[in-house]
């Protein structure tokens, strides 16, 4: 780990860079930046550093290159591999984007908006909404979550099957390099061929490269039409068959496609407030689809019509209810958006952020499960997730009754479990959460030696101090 950082000289020319309040330095302040939400890392710093604008993080990083500091940029705090925290060791510096927060442009008719890093997702969405567009990101943590942590994990969330990840939603970047040169990409093309795509590395790469200031997003046309179904289905297999109808039925209209079982029902039910399920009779899984019509809500009616006909003539769906409103659409989407955090009264759980081919979810989803309750007699399986990309969050919630500390000391165990299925079924251990600490070292072990050697070149080529995140992504040199 770092050495601790204790020359309080050099802690005090990086504190005039943002001014004393913006420098945190008081262990009450820091601590709410030293840990992430599932409670996995508790790290240490001596000094969480808050700029108002690029040129304040360009003179933080410049002076980090010129002392060898390491530097850990941190966005909303909302990430669930350990990505954002500092290690231990009180050697890392924090660097927080939360007050980099404007909305700098806003095109209607290039359907773009210019955001800094530290706009909070909801607040990006509400600005698009205020000119009649849409940016289609939608994450459980958007209350909180900002743009630059969104780019930095490569986000994904409930809209990917129709609009992509945070790789497609963006244009063009601004970016703080590791010495402190500012590289001004917010070029807002849809076509630009002009030599490497810089771009592309930056996003993903957890901060290890760079420190994301700002960046060009993509909106898109306001639906004008917006049904929303949620329905009982007897296995993952008729959620797949369900899934292409839906898709042969709608076409670049379905925008959403979640799976969820009933267990995951019963936590979200039970422990989160105003809760319930709509429909009379439990069924052992349930699929969320969401269709968006440009042209009319009449447009989206007849299709959620024609789907529900064609669902019920090949026995489909067992149950379902269309929602009349759009607080009963937020109500059915407040079901699934909570379903990760219902399974905290329930004691432990060991989490999975995995992606299968769409085609091999149900495959997956069997297997895995066998596997697991083998090695673990009681557990509970709760798999959720986006079933138009094929990305399943596989949580395992600790048998009732069991101790809780001896449930999660088989973490790694269990992930061994899970991601050889994976891995076998030719998916990938990391969805849209990124790799951080939590993944590092069996991302090593999965992707090839030549692989692992050419992110090592990258990073060491943007980065030769290996101050940028170190411990992050890549182990250190």
């Amino acid at each position: 780990m770092s050495e601790p950082l204790n020359d309080p000289s050099l802690i005090e020319r990086f504190s005039a860079i943002t001014g004393p309040d913006n420098a945190l330095t008081e262990a009450s302040d820091i601590a709410p930046h030293l840990t992430e939400p599932r409670g996995l890392y508790k790290g240490e710093s001596p000094l969480v550093l808050r700029p108002a604008s690029t040129e304040e993080v360009a003179a933080i990083l410049k002076l980090a290159n010129e002392s060898g500091t390491a530097v850990v940029p941190q966005g909303g705090n909302t990430g669930l591999v350990g990505g954002q925290s500092p290690r231990p060791g009180g050697g890392e510096i924090v660097l927080s984007l939360a007050r980099l927060n404007k909305v700098r442009a806003l095109d209607p008719v290039g359907q773009t908006m210019v955001a800094e890093a530290g706009v909070v997702l909801a607040d990006a969405q509400s600005a698009a909404s205020e000119a009649g567009l849409l940016f289609p990101l939608s994450l459980g943590s958007e209350g909180s979550c900002q743009i630059g942590g969104n780019l930095s994990s490569n986000a994904g969330g409930t809209a990917v099957l129709a609009y992509g990840n945070m790789r497609q939603l963006c244009l063009g970047l601004e970016v703080v390099l590791p010495d402190g040169e500012i590289w001004n990409g917010l070029r807002a093309l849809k076509k630009d061929n002009t030599g490497y795509d810089l771009r592309d590395l930056f996003i993903g790469a957890e901060g290890t490269l760079g420190i994301i200031t700002a960046a060009v997003l993509k909106l898109f046309p306001s639906p004008r039409g917006h049904e929303t179904i949620y329905a009982g289905v007897d296995s993952p297999g008729t959620a797949l068959k369900l899934f292409r109808l839906a898709q042969d039925y709608c076409g670049p209209s379905l925008t959403g496609f979640e799976l969820m079982p009933r267990i995951g029902i019963e936590f979200t039910t039970r422990h989160i407030e105003g809760v319930r399920d709509p429909l009379a009779e439990p069924h052992p899984w349930y699929a969320l689809i969401d269709i968006s019509s440009g042209q009319s809500q009449e447009a989206a009616r007849a299709m959620l019509e024609g789907l529900f006909v064609a669902a019920d003539e090949q026995g489909l769906i067992r149950d379902a209810a269309a929602a009349e409103s759009e607080a009963q659409r937020q109500a059915f989407w407040e079901m699934r958006e909570s379903m990760s955090w219902a399974q905290k009264p329930e004691g432990g759980s060991i989490k999975h952020d995995v992606s299968v081919p769409v085609a091999r979810v149900p495959e997956f989803l069997e297997t895995a499960d066998k596997a697991v309750l083998s090695a673990m007699p009681g557990a509970r399986i709760v798999a959720f997730g986006h079933m138009g990309d094929g990305n399943i969050h596989y949580n395992i919630s600790q048998p009732p009754g069991a101790d809780k500390d001896t449930f999660l000391a088989r973490w790694r165990e269990m992930n061994e479990i899970v991601h050889a299925i994976v891995l076998k079924l030719d998916g990938s251990i990391s969805a849209e959460h990124g790799i951080g600490q939590l993944k590092r070292d069996e991302l090593a072990a999965i992707r090839s030696p030549v692989e692992m050697a050419l992110m090592q070149r990258i990073k060491t080529a943007f980065d030769p101090r290996g101050i940028m995140n170190p411990g992050k992504v890549v182990a250190s040199r």
